[in-house]
């Protein structure tokens, strides 16, 4: 299994951003302390199927204080893992916007993962060996339901804040919707109320691309491989999009091969291929589909509106996975919620690197008084 302080996202940061004071004080490590919980007996998923003592893996920083309700909450995105310091420099520790002086700071593995929470290269208690193929289908509210247990497992009160980027967003909106009096406030970026027919059809590609990998078919670790790297090198393309591309992968010479474009593509996917798994990115791929805040629940405007928590909702300006426009028209269904968008040449993944511009506007968002529709 992979480990987990694996610099999950390596970024061309511009010098912009490399010189601004939060990037500087995140280059102060903030060691988060991990935590392995174990539950037992039946875990009921959505659709009908049942996990066995699942196990979730956690990262926290800071003091839980004596009221239990000065959490921050941060669910990680589709290949993170639950130690927030290592993927999103910039915003964990003292003076940060997730202040360790200040709050509790908790991040969970989610279900289906493979930095040590409960997925497919778990052991089978039916057949004794890994699910591999056979791990069930998990949802969003699948993933939320566990963070319920490790919730209660901790005593925490109230979570203060939500938050997450992309995927993370969705377990952060289902959260608020599920349990509504627990959460203070939502900070919802770069994400949907529902996974769109375009992202399922990227995420579709890039399971073709695993499943056109023959090795996929066998039961190892390692299956799989050639598809992952193929797999990573589509979703790259919507993580960012043709400006950044066109400015940071810009050959300065006349070339007939080697174009850096190739070798960023080939690079990525090496990395993914060593910190994962292609049976476990194909399930979270398929979870990820499965985000619709309106299922079941009369639809979405009606869902919305059973958030109680003071809502901010961010986009980022270039985003190619979750337009602004459609960030925007949440806006009108969630009570007691604002829309700000924040400009990126970055993409979609400009919600990991657009730190200064976040902690800005968050903190804003927190010191502001309740404000209505």
């Amino acid at each position: 299994m992979p480990g987990i302080n694996q610099n999950l996202y390596e970024v061309n940061y511009p010098p912009i951003i490399k010189n601004s004071f939060i990037f500087r004080l995140s280059l102060k490590k903030i060691i988060m302390t991990q935590h392995q919980f174990q539950t037992k007996g039946e875990f009921k998923l959505e659709n009908g199927q049942s996990l066995h003592d699942i196990g979730i893996t956690y990262h926290t920083a800071g003091i839980l204080n004596e009221a239990k309700d000065n959490v921050i909450w941060v669910c990680h995105a589709l290949t993170a893992n639950s130690d927030v310091a290592d993927w999103w420099p910039g915003m964990v520790g003292e003076g940060l916007i997730f202040d360790t002086s200040k709050y509790f700071i908790v991040c969970a593995n989610f279900l289906g993962s493979c930095y040590g929470t409960t997925g497919p290269l778990s052991i089978n208690p039916k057949s004794g060996e890994s699910f591999y193929h056979d791990f069930p289908l998990i949802t969003i509210r699948d993933m939320v339901n566990a963070h319920e247990l490790l919730r209660k497992h901790l005593g925490i009160a109230k979570i203060f804040m939500i938050t997450g980027g992309s995927m993370g967003s969705f377990q952060a909106l289902e959260w608020s919707i599920m349990n509504p009096s627990l959460i203070e406030h939502l900070v919802f970026i770069g994400s949907g109320a529902f996974a769109s027919p375009w992202n399922i059809a990227i995420n579709e590609s890039q399971r073709l691309a695993i499943s056109a990998d023959p090795t996929f078919r066998e039961k190892h670790e390692k299956a799989g491989q050639a598809g992952l790297r193929a797999a990573r090198s589509i979703a790259l393309l919507s993580y960012r999009n043709a400006a950044t591309y066109n400015k940071t992968q810009q050959d300065k010479e006349d070339k007939l091969e080697n174009f850096r474009a190739i070798s960023y593509q080939q690079y990525q996917g090496d990395k993914l291929v060593k910190r994962f798994n292609a049976f476990a990115y194909y399930c979270i791929t398929r979870a990820f589909d499965t985000h619709n805040a309106g299922r079941k629940r009369g639809g979405i405007a009606k869902a919305l509106a059973g958030i109680q928590a003071k809502t901010l909702l961010i986009a980022i300006s270039s985003d190619l996975l979750f337009y602004p426009d459609e960030i925007k028209e949440i806006q009108q269904y969630i009570p007691n919620s604002k829309y700000l968008e924040i400009d990126s040449l970055y993409g979609h993944d400009g919600f990991l690197i657009e730190t200064e511009q976040l902690t800005k506007i968050i903190k804003h968002f927190l010191s502001e008084k309740q404000y209505a529709t």
